[in-house]
């Protein structure tokens, strides 16, 4: 039954993935049309699998399974529909697909759960309208901030907060967007920490002048600078990313007067990511001093690292060991949802094995038997939770 289910996860998918704002590639963004039109699409997968449906003030969507047990709290499932530009089919939209998956197993078996079981389809994990990760999660949890607030041009999304303690877990499937399984040959795996983040937009101000004829030692070249720091960030010590970079006035002839570049870094020690990001800033100072051009350094976002609950990580890979030989459990390096519910509850999350570990990319490939093996570990993951809360 899985395989089936795991078809009708892959086939949903590749009609999710022609619903976008950008013609010829996957693109959804916060409450962009395309983004209004998944809703509804997923929605309707949701009524189907027996849930009820409605859409929040910061449109994340929500599908219900409601206990009968009196008093009974809420267990959260989850993942995002919102894209990167030009994306791939899974990233975010599997995890949500699968959740549904699980209810219509479930549903089908005859088993009931003695607690609610909801399911979120989160409006924004991935940051690129508003450049500001978990727009979504952050809206239901309540950690949204004034800045949050004045830059989104949609009001009352903090409305979305839900009730303290209302959750008493959340767990979430996700690709690893990683080639740890690929390389272990291993479906699925057990993640125990979330790598925390540090985003910083680098400004440099140099001074333009004729390519041809400034001499190479009186030059206030802008780029020099950026480029001496891109290749410290590639020998800092974690994980560390120059994503992108704007050069001005960006003619050929022109020696570069501004440059500005971005940085982000990532470990699941917080300590060490910190201790990077300073020493960098270190680097960044000496580079523009050495190079002769002002340095602005403004951090843009940060993330402390989350520790997966040890409860509930342990269920999984239960579960999982019923369809694993070896259960591997890696930390993450990306982002994720469950990230920013971390806050209000317990998560655990699920990784499942994609082609050459390729995501943020049209590329991105799943295998239909490793679907399979999710939805069963999951779905047993929710048997074993209820067992535990009988």
């Amino acid at each position: 039954m899985s395989i089936s289910l795991a078809q009708q996860v892959m086939r949903r998918c590749d009609e999710l993935a022609g619903i976008t704002d950008e013609r010829g590639c996957i693109t959804r963004t916060f409450h962009s049309p395309a983004m209004q039109r998944a809703n509804k699409l997923v929605g309707r997968w949701m009524r189907d699998a027996g849930l009820s449906v409605r859409e929040d003030a910061a449109f994340n969507l929500l599908g219900r399974l409601e206990s009968s047990r009196r008093g009974a709290k809420t267990f959260l499932l989850g993942s995002h529909l919102d894209t990167v530009r030009n994306a791939g089919k899974y990233d975010g939209p599997l995890g949500v697909l699968l959740a549904v998956a699980c209810v219509e197993k479930l549903r089908a078996s005859g088993v009931t759960l003695p607690f609610h079981l909801e399911i979120a389809g989160f409006s924004d994990e991935e940051g690129v309208r508003y450049q500001t990760t978990y727009l979504g999660s952050r809206a239901l949890v309540g950690t949204l901030t004034g800045k949050d607030l004045a830059t989104v041009t949609e009001k009352g999304i903090e409305k979305a907060r839900r009730k303290a303690g209302e959750f008493f877990g959340y767990a979430e499937a996700h690709i690893e967007q990683g080639p740890v399984l690929e390389a272990r040959n291993r479906g699925v795996g057990v993640v125990t920490a979330i790598a925390g983040q540090s985003r910083i937009r680098v400004e440099w101000e140099g001074r333009a002048g004729h390519a041809g004829t400034t001499p190479m030692n009186l030059r206030q070249d802008a780029l020099c600078a950026a480029a001496e720091l891109t290749l410290a960030a590639r020998a800092c010590g974690v994980i560390a990313t120059v994503g992108q970079m704007t050069v001005k006035p960006g003619a050929s002839n022109v020696i570069p007067a501004h440059v500005t570049m971005s940085l982000d870094v990532r470990h699941q020690s917080d300590a060490r990511r910190v201790a990077a990001v300073r020493k960098l800033q270190a680097q960044a100072k000496a580079i523009a001093k050495r190079c002769s051009v002002k340095l602005t350094w403004t951090i843009v976002q940060e993330t402390n690292s989350v520790n997966c609950d040890p409860v509930l990580t342990n269920l999984l890979r239960k579960a999982a060991g019923k369809h694993e030989r070896e259960v591997l459990t890696l930390p993450s390096g990306a982002g994720h949802d469950a990230a920013a519910i971390s806050v209000m509850c317990p998560v655990s999350m699920l990784f499942i094995r994609c082609k050459d570990g390729l995501s943020h990319h049209p590329d991105e490939s799943v295998k239909t038997a490793d679907v399979a093996k999710a939805v069963a570990v999951m779905s047993d993951f929710l048997v074993a939770l209820k067992e535990r809360h009988a």
